[in-house]
């Protein structure tokens, strides 16, 4: 069986849900149902479809747009947040759609974070170019990246001109976005990628005055010497040009230099299989799954949608034993939770301060468990997406205590989002085949919960132990059909719900609910 072979199946329930776990931030009961017998080429032919521009981020005491605005000094760190929001409330709201997911992985790829750039302008304008670029062109999407005004702020693209050439983006662009450090180039192929870069500049940045963002090639400013690179890029030559059209003439030169080389689709191909499917890449993979779907990328002349089409649909990703493998990231694991239990964001220009609510609870406990959106604290992205270990930075003393509070606070009914609990157990428990059924019971909550199965011995724990705290079975069928009976009746829907509420809290906190 070649790895890139597409799977042929009608995906079962399970398979659905895991497929959207991966390819998006967490299914929901109906999403899981209507796509259930479909084809991965089905399925996968939604995700990858065209989405709507969603509408501008609204300012919660204006209830208007403020991205249009001249720069607000008083107000930046409220509008800077205003910005979190709508994002994290795109990600809860998505359709069956890879926009979200991919915008991103791109935020962790072509990275800049607020910290540095300060401008929310600047930062809601480079994540539009994320999700307009997303699923489209990479060297178109790295020609617009390489001219977005947060990018030459980020990587001192703005301070890159003739005679001396600041070679941050240089670096980071054969380093980190496009061939990597396999590549084989050299610090003289740094030196002339900078002065390729030569003369780039944002203006309007911070301008209270102004409200126009732009970014524009200053002729004047740039190096229009021949630039000479080595013999890891075939001993190329890009011709030293003048004018106004020389900035990005020679820009468009270097990248087709670079995406020539076949390390860089092989090197992007790996970063999506790690987004996606797994952190070890054996050589098995490497050979059979890898090199396969980069040459699927030249092929296409470096379109993204075949890429992902080919890796989602492939018989590799459907394998089993690759269930869990991957630790939830913090907008996983918080998103994907509100998502399963039909949380949504309201529209802003209805319910403005219910859509801040919402967005402000999702973006602080993604905060306080390490993945601040738009923030990635380095040029490399966040560390469990590159450092030794992977997904396993995710965990440790203080982030794992979090990801359990979290669980605890959404089962109970002190917190509201929307202006209702976010979680009631007691209606979606009716929802099961049989609820008087405590076996039944947990293991139907668990397979919809839990993207890995557990053992006979772990569902009879959590059934006798931690929803019945010791009690015999049958009592069960009593209790739930008492409460059925009587829902009003306080003491008999205590009964019940403490249970369900305690069982819930103990799921939460499982090893096999921080993976995918």
């Amino acid at each position: 069986m070649a790895l890139l072979d597409a799977y042929p199946k009608p995906l079962t329930a399970d398979q659905v849900a895991y497929l959207l776990r991966r390819a998006t931030f967490g299914p929901t009961a109906g999403q899981i149902k209507a796509l259930a017998g479909q084809t991965a080429a089905q399925v996968v032919a939604k995700l990858l479809a065209d989405q709507p521009v969603p509408a501008p981020p609204l300012s919660l005491e204006t209830g208007k747009t403020f991205h249009d605005l001249p720069f607000d000094s008083v107000n930046t760190g409220k509008l800077k947040q205003y910005v979190k929001n709508w994002w994290a409330n795109l990600m809860l709201n998505e359709p069956v759609s890879l926009l979200e997911k991919m915008t991103l992985f791109w935020s962790n790829h072509f990275v800049t974070n607020d910290a540095t750039v300060t401008d929310y302008r600047y930062t809601y304008r480079y994540n539009c170019l994320l999700r307009q670029h997303a699923l489209g062109n990479f060297k178109a999407f790295t020609i617009a990246i390489t001219q977005d005004p947060a990018m030459l702020r980020f990587l001192n693209g703005n301070q890159n001109v003739a005679g001396t050439a600041n070679e941050n983006y240089a670096r980071e662009l054969q380093e980190l976005f496009t061939i990597g450090r396999n590549g084989g180039y050299t610090e003289d192929d740094v030196k002339a990628a900078a002065r390729v870069l030569t003369g780039w500049a944002d203006t309007g940045y911070r301008d209270v005055n102004n409200a126009a963002i732009t970014s524009a090639f200053r002729a004047n400013r740039h190096d229009t010497g021949d630039k000479q690179f080595s013999a890891a890029y075939q001993n190329t030559v890009i011709k030293g040009r003048t004018g106004n059209n020389a900035g990005l003439d020679e820009l468009n030169e270097l990248l087709d230099m670079i995406l020539r080389q076949a390390e860089t689709p092989r090197y992007i191909c790996r970063k999506l299989y790690r987004w996606f499917i797994n952190s070890e890449i054996p050589a098995d993979v490497e050979t059979n799954f890898i090199q396969p779907l980069a040459e699927v990328f030249r092929k296409n002349n470096f379109e993204v949608k075949p890429v992902l089409s080919a890796l989602f649909q492939s018989q590799h990703f459907f394998d089993e034993s690759l269930r869990g493998a991957i630790i939830k990231s913090p907008a996983d694991l918080v998103v994907s939770t509100l998502r399963f239990w039909d949380v949504q964001a309201p529209d802003s220009s209805q319910n403005i301060t219910a859509f801040h609510q919402v967005g402000n609870y999702i973006n602080a406990r993604v905060k306080e468990e390490k993945q601040e959106l738009l923030n990635p604290p380095t040029v490399f992205g966040w560390t469990a997406f590159y450092q030794t270990g992977y997904y396993q930075q995710w965990i440790n003393s203080a982030t794992l205590g979090l990801r359990g509070s979290f669980g605890d606070a959404l089962t109970t009914s002190a917190l509201k989002l929307n202006g209702k609990p976010v979680i009631d157990i007691l209606p979606y428990v009716k929802t099961l085949s049989d609820p008087t059924d405590p076996a039944k019971l947990v293991n139907e909550l668990t397979g919809q919960l839990l993207a890995v199965a557990l053992t006979q011995a772990q569902k009879d724990f959590l059934t006798d132990t931690v929803l019945l705290n010791s009690i015999p079975r049958y009592e069960w069928a009593g209790e739930w059909n008492d409460y059925v009976k009587s829902p009003n009746d306080a003491a008999k829907k205590r009964a019940v719900q403490t249970k369900l509420t305690a069982f819930l809290q103990y799921v939460f906190r499982m090893a096999e609910y921080q993976v995918y």
